[in-house]
């Protein structure tokens, strides 16, 4: 499983032109989930990510994790995530799961996530059209994949 993480002031997702979900502060995650992802890749990434000490304390250090700054979590699935672009000028998605395995995965995802002690966790739409918006915090910005070693 794969994620882009990245603090955020406040972002919103525009969903199929129409619905928009919406955080203050708190983290954007885009999510990929790979052929061969568990609930356990799940599990792992979602404890990383509301325990990752990346908002900053009074110091100004990089000291505090979601949950405890109380912030929000906006959580787009982008199977984009899986695309591999090392051979000729199309990139090849066959990494990222199918929806039959994705969309499972993708929802205990947000189902673990919010078993932490965060504000709120909203969502995009598995397969819809979207626009995100974004004011990015810092920038802070990481790349997580629950099957490197160390995670």
């Amino acid at each position: 499983m794969r994620a882009v993480i990245q603090r955020a002031e406040s972002a919103s997702v525009e969903v199929l032109g129409k619905d928009t979900r919406s955080i203050g502060q708190g983290i954007v995650v885009l999510l990929g989930v790979m052929e061969g992802d568990t609930q356990k890749d799940a599990d792992l990434l979602a404890k990383k990510i509301a325990q990752m000490r990346i908002f900053t304390d009074d110091a100004g250090k990089m000291n505090l994790s979601l949950e405890q700054v109380g912030g929000s979590a906006l959580v787009v699935s982008n199977f984009t995530l899986g695309g591999d672009w090392r051979s000729g000028r199309r990139p090849s998605f066959i990494r990222s799961a199918r929806p039959e395995q994705a969309v499972p995965l993708y929802e205990y995802f947000i189902e673990q996530l919010g078993q932490y002690e965060i504000q709120s966790v909203q969502t995009g739409e598995f397969g819809a059209d979207m626009k995100l918006h974004l004011v990015n915090d810092g920038p802070v910005t990481l790349m997580m994949d629950s099957r490197v070693e160390g995670v």
